[in-house]
């Protein structure tokens, strides 16, 4: 009876560690979840906000110099564009290195195609995640430095950074009268 317990104990053992292990979530999903919740939020209010009300910028009180509406979008999906390019290990474009975007895009169309377009470019960024390279810093020159150089710090940049932003356009879309998607349920 002993010999039984005791071997019934292993194999529970055995099978239970093989259990937690196939149902461990992979870095790269986890990543994926937070960019697709904020995709949902940031495209859903992109796409609230009427053309015509896509260079609104607010004036009243202290908010000289403030980004448009749509230049908060493309300085988001710029942004989104730079962490997708470092989480590979490529260069970003300079007008994603300095969070502008291409001049050419001014059209809500356009800005809507390079928010979602950018959102593609992180997933498919964090896709190439695992438990191996996840905390492996990627640029050579920051490594001994306080800036983010990891996989995981550039994902959670994408998603804080776009939340920030996100924060930002829904008080220009209730400025506007608009009550933003997320705050429809």
């Amino acid at each position: 009876m002993k010999i039984a317990f005791r071997l019934l104990f292993c194999l529970l053992a055995f099978t239970s560690h093989i259990a937690l292990a196939q149902t461990r979530l992979p870095i790269s999903r986890a990543l994926d979840t937070w960019i697709t919740n904020a995709e949902k939020d940031v495209v859903s209010a992109a796409d609230a906000m009427p053309e015509d009300k896509y260079s609104f910028a607010p004036t009243a009180g202290q908010f000289a110099g403030v980004r448009t509406f749509g230049q908060q979008v493309k300085h988001l999906a710029a942004n989104n564009y730079r962490m997708a390019a470092r989480i590979l290990g490529q260069t970003p474009t300079p007008d994603q290195e300095f969070e502008t975007g291409p001049e050419t895009v001014q059209s809500k169309e356009q800005i809507m195609g390079y928010v979602k377009g950018s959102f593609t470019a992180l997933h498919q960024a964090v896709a190439t995640t695992n438990a191996d390279n996840a905390l492996t810093p990627v640029m050579p020159t920051r490594v001994g430095t306080a800036k983010q150089n990891t996989r995981v710090e550039f994902a959670v940049d994408a998603v804080v950074h776009s939340y920030d932003h996100y924060g930002q356009m829904v008080e220009y879309l209730r400025m506007n009268g608009i009550v933003p998607p997320a705050s429809r349920k």
